[in-house]
């Protein structure tokens, strides 16, 4: 048996150092990226300490620990005494490339930064705190539309990269219809499209947001193949008819059990015998022990929302009671999601 007391000996606080100041390393980023560093020095020589000084019109000091922790965070790197966006930063936060991400770090810093701060109230009270339930319908009602446009950037972004993700991951080529419900801006229709030549897709999501998703498809030149219906899920009675595969991307963790039900009863009555509903999800696993990401995203839909996230098993049990079959989680590594659960129609 080891002696706990010389087990006791080996352990160090440095894993609780570093869970602790993990804010630092994101408050770092989203400093760099609201004073548009990145963008700054997006295809230039780079730039000086001294040089940011003038650019920015701040004191040597910080200018020199910005850049400072930005390198040492990966986000630079320093050639002599000039310091230029490392290939992460060039390619993600430099503003008006497509896959710009600094619209999911300014929702994090303006919206969701100060909700956390209010977790323990949430815990206590099982209510959101980045909102207001006695006073707005939902977490868009009343929204400063410039959070709504950092918003649907971050998702968009984050969707892209999850959707080529889930397209490696499983074979689309049986399928020609997809209604994406609660598509949002139509990132994963737009990658699905690209990548299977025979698929057909349909963004289903509220009015609002079927112009964006309408707009984004467009640029993509997929106006042809990918087209958009305005509703609301939880209001119409029906789902747009006439697909084989509906998937419900990062839609169910908003939800209560109940309402994620209602859903996917409108979803097995929408599709033909054969028809796979496909549920892409950060997806805790059925231990409830982990993994971190999924753990903590649900902790986020604690202060945003009335969902939480689900296991593989919690899904699969409401898909078999709806009628589905041959249920199976696919497991992938993407931005946004670590697996799907699919079930098919009898």
């Amino acid at each position: 048996m080891p002696d706990p007391a010389v087990s006791r000996s080996n352990l160090s606080p440095v894993p609780l150092m570093q869970l602790s100041t993990g804010f630092w390393a994101f408050k770092t980023l989203a400093a760099a990226d609201e004073l548009d560093l990145f963008t700054r020095l997006s295809d230039t020589a780079g730039i000086t300490s001294e040089e940011l000084v003038q650019a920015l019109g701040i004191h040597p000091r910080p200018a020199e620990m910005l850049l400072t922790g930005c390198a040492a965070l990966g986000l630079l790197e320093k050639e002599g005494s000039r310091y230029r966006n490392s290939p992460l930063a060039e390619e993600f936060l430099v503003r008006g490339k497509p896959y710009y991400f600094g619209g999911f770090v300014k929702m994090l810093d303006k919206r969701l930064y100060p909700g956390w701060g209010k977790l323990t109230e949430a815990i206590r009270t099982n209510r959101p705190t980045t909102w207001d339930p006695d006073r707005q319908a939902s977490l868009f009602d009343g929204e400063d539309p410039a959070m709504l446009a950092f918003f649907w950037e971050a998702m968009h972004s984050i969707s892209t990269f999850t959707a080529r993700a889930l397209a490696e991951a499983m074979d689309f080529g049986r399928f020609r219809r997809l209604l994406d419900v609660g598509g949002g801006s139509g990132a994963y229709d737009i990658e699905l499209c690209r990548r299977y030549p025979q698929l057909r897709a349909t963004v289903y999501d509220l009015p609002f947001v079927t112009e964006i998703a309408a707009g984004k498809v467009a640029e993509a030149g997929l106006s042809d193949r990918i087209e958009v219906a305005a509703g609301d899920f939880f209001a119409d009675a029906v789902f747009p008819g006439g697909h084989d595969a509906i998937l419900l991307s990062m839609i169910l963790h908003d939800w209560s059990e109940a309402k994620d039900r209602e859903i996917l009863r409108k979803c097995h009555e929408a599709l033909p015998s054969g028809g796979v509903v496909i549920i892409t999800e950060l997806l805790v696993n059925d231990e409830k022990t982990g993994p971190a990401p999924a753990a903590l995203m649900s902790l986020n839909m604690l202060i945003e929302t009335e969902g939480r996230n689900y296991t593989p098993a919690e899904y699969g049990a409401w898909l078999d009671e709806l009628g589905f079959r041959d249920i199976r989680t696919v497991w992938f590594d993407g931005t946004g999601a670590n697996g799907a659960v699919l079930g098919y129609k009898g």
